[in-house]
């Protein structure tokens, strides 16, 4: 009896200690997800106004560009994926993979192929234990994002884009991640970065009327100026959207662990006291027996 009310009292100290951790990442999540949130308000009126501007001079300038028209055919189509770094963060990484791959499916089933570009350990981890390749990935920084990655995986995709399907190049450009809803709410989104559509998702509410434009010094100078903005903006914007709804994962995970935490340490408080209950019990049985046995033997 005496082992088992150890190792009732070794578990309670398991699980306490774990308790700390998770509840310490609670607060380091809560504490965070604050700027985070506040960092996705400012990204997106720009991110927004940039696909308008966008949006109007694709519209009104008449002109063919290489990256407003829609391809004849489509042959190869990439995916950028933004897992995030470490776990611990409920479903965050495994429900936006899930989504890469009904999204890789589907393009699969139109006939095209599918290279990938991974942002987050979460995913290259994914693709490495498949034995699947990727053509190139950014790991570290996805709870705190810096503009820098995001040019850069604005100009690694904008290259890949302005080359020819046979060079290795690709046809048109997805992403994939969580978008920030709520502190509870996190859904996977997919948007087609190019070839540019006028309308799309959160970037579709522009006026029903909109101005005429007059473009100098001209409509191609113009589209050639802005179109690395505007993927460089939507890059940073879904890259600022997951860090948030990493936060909330996790703050929420952390939080359902330190909750069970609690039940472990109250059942096996529980299931201690009973054994150290029952442990007294047989001694002062023990005893009792022992000294009606000595009264016993003197009679």
């Amino acid at each position: 009896m005496g082992a088992q009310l150890r190792v009732y009292r070794q578990k309670i100290k398991s699980a306490q200690t774990t308790k700390k951790i998770t509840r310490a990442m609670e607060l380091i999540s809560a504490s965070r997800i604050q700027k985070a949130q506040a960092r996705v308000a400012a990204s997106t009126p720009y991110s927004r106004a940039i696909t308008q501007a966008v949006s109007a001079v694709a519209t009104y300038s008449n002109v063919e560009h290489v990256l407003t028209t829609e391809p004849e055919v489509i042959n190869r189509a990439a995916v950028v994926i933004f897992a995030s770094d470490r776990g611990l963060a409920g479903a965050f990484s495994s429900q936006v993979l899930r989504e890469a791959e009904q999204l890789s499916e589907l393009l699969r089933n139109q006939g095209k192929d599918v290279v990938y570009y991974l942002v987050g350990r979460k995913a290259l981890a994914y693709f490495s234990f498949r034995r699947r390749v990727s053509e190139q990935s950014w790991t570290g920084g996805t709870d705190r994002p810096e503009f820098d990655t995001a040019q850069e995986i604005g100009d690694a995709l904008l290259s890949a884009f302005l080359r020819e399907a046979d060079d290795g190049g690709v046809d048109e450009i997805h992403i994939v991640y969580n978008r920030f809803v709520s502190m509870v709410t996190q859904v996977p989104q997919v948007v087609r970065l190019l070839p540019l559509e006028v309308v799309e998702g959160e970037a579709g509410d522009v006026p029903a009327t909109l101005p005429l434009y007059e473009f100098e010094p001209d409509p191609e100078t113009v589209l050639d100026a802005l179109l690395p903005v505007y993927i460089e903006s939507r890059i940073f914007n879904a890259m600022l959207q997951s860090a948030a709804s990493e936060h909330a994962s996790r703050q929420k995970a952390m939080k359902s662990a330190s909750d069970n935490a609690d039940k472990l340490i109250k059942d096996f408080t529980r299931l201690s006291n009973n054994a150290r209950q029952t442990e007294i019990t047989q001694q002062i049985s023990e005893i009792v027996g022992g000294a009606d046995a000595l009264s016993s033997a003197k009679n």
